[in-house]
């Protein structure tokens, strides 16, 4: 059984930029010795210790040695853990070896993946393993896509109570952002276009927002590729970088949960601009803009710790029945998104696997359908966000 075994979470790239703040919120949130017995795990043995040591984590948390060029040594980390919690990316460079071990073993994992070609080979070739082994193996546990999955549950799960009945199409807005992305998901960004530039089939996962969805075909989805005006909120919209990767995690989450939305369920997602000229304006500018792609932050690069507290996000969720009736709900972090809020997010997810072992059966899952309101509970109480119904 997992729960036998000598650790219980290891953070697998915990001396790179985002699994240092995970190491950080782990050691702060649940100590040495406490209820959840972690680890440290990293290519060094000399650079953990540095890190362990520099950080002031207790000398008593092990760490371990394991490199994805290795398989004995990635073999050996998932055997003694119950869950992985890996920051190590790009996913599609670095993540094959570590999936395969997982699912082999029966070991439970969290990534921040945000790479659907990626999750799509994944799940082909490692989901019936991972059913097979009790391993469950969950994709995108931080910004992308854990508010955007989860908002889209809350707020189905609200129109139930409200309307009676779940709503077929829900539109996610971004209200507020401030934050930076990070250096490793420009590298994951950079990997993924050079891929795509050589696989024609690697295109068409991208394109498709039922890529993840393992077979399933529902409704023509919108575009959401360039500004437009949004009626119901009287607003501007401009095409936000991340909904390529959260609309298809999306419409995995609502067939993993036989669809509960409807199989004729249709999402979008887009940036709030605002009304007016200003507004059209924002949202041409924002539509044109090349500075990710331009970007040239590197892989353990980003902010500092005062710009990550200063950070936040707003996203609402915006419902809509057949009927006609419209239900709002927003969710709301208090940090960066790319890092401060993500680096809380799959350390939040690692530990709800473990301390929910009836939550979800072996497979390849998203968070939404893996851990549901058990994580919504878990974010709201330690991670400082929150899911609120609005008027």
């Amino acid at each position: 059984m997992k729960q036998d075994r000598e650790i219980d979470i290891v953070v697998y790239g915990a001396t790179g930029f985002t699994g240092r703040l995970v190491v950080e919120y782990l050691n702060n949130q649940y100590g040495v010795n406490g209820d959840v017995n972690w680890a440290m795990a990293g290519r060094s043995a000399s650079k953990l210790e540095q890190v362990r040591d520099e950080m002031g984590v207790s000398a008593e948390v092990p760490l371990v040695v394991a490199d994805s060029s290795d398989l004995d040594s990635i073999k050996s980390m998932v055997e003694r853990t119950a869950v992985v919690c890996t920051t190590v990316g790009p996913y599609q460079l670095y993540g094959n070896e570590l999936v395969a071990a997982c699912a082999a073993a029966g070991t439970d994992y969290v990534d921040l993946c945000g790479e659907p070609g990626w999750m799509h080979k994944m799940i082909a070739e490692h989901n019936e393993s991972a059913q097979a082994s009790g391993a469950r193996i969950v994709f995108s546990c931080g910004f992308d896509s854990i508010p955007f999955d989860l908002g889209v549950l809350f707020l189905q799960q609200i129109a139930e109570q409200k309307l009676g009945a779940v709503v077929p199409r829900v539109s996610g807005r971004v209200r507020a952002m401030k934050g930076t992305w990070s250096g490793g998901t420009l590298a994951s960004f950079r990997a993924t276009m050079a891929a795509a530039a050589s696989d024609r089939d690697l295109i068409n996962v991208l394109r498709d927002p039922f890529s993840l969805a393992s077979g399933f075909t529902g409704p023509e989805q919108p575009a959401g590729s360039k500004p437009e005006f949004d009626e119901l909120l009287q607003s501007w919209v401009a095409p936000f970088v991340m909904a390529t990767i959260n609309t298809k995690n999306i419409h995995r989450s609502n067939l993993l949960m036989n669809h509960q939305y409807g199989s004729d369920f249709v999402y979008d997602e887009m940036m709030l601009t605002g009304p007016g000229e200003k507004g059209e304006a924002l949202a041409h500018h924002i539509t044109n803009d090349k500075s990710m792609a331009e970007d040239q932050t590197q892989p353990g690069e980003g902010p500092n710790k005062e710009q990550r507290e200063n950070g936040l996000y707003d996203v609402l969720f915006v419902g809509q029945s057949n009927d006609g009736d419209v239900v709002k709900v927003s969710v709301q972090g208090d940090k960066d998104p790319g890092y401060g809020s993500t680096s809380q997010m799959i350390a939040e997810s690692a530990v709800c696997l473990l301390k929910n072992p009836q939550a979800a059966s072996g497979g390849i899952w998203t968070p939404a359908p893996a851990m549901g309101a058990l994580l919504i509970d878990r974010l709201q109480a330690n991670a400082g966000m929150t899911f609120t119904l609005e008027d």
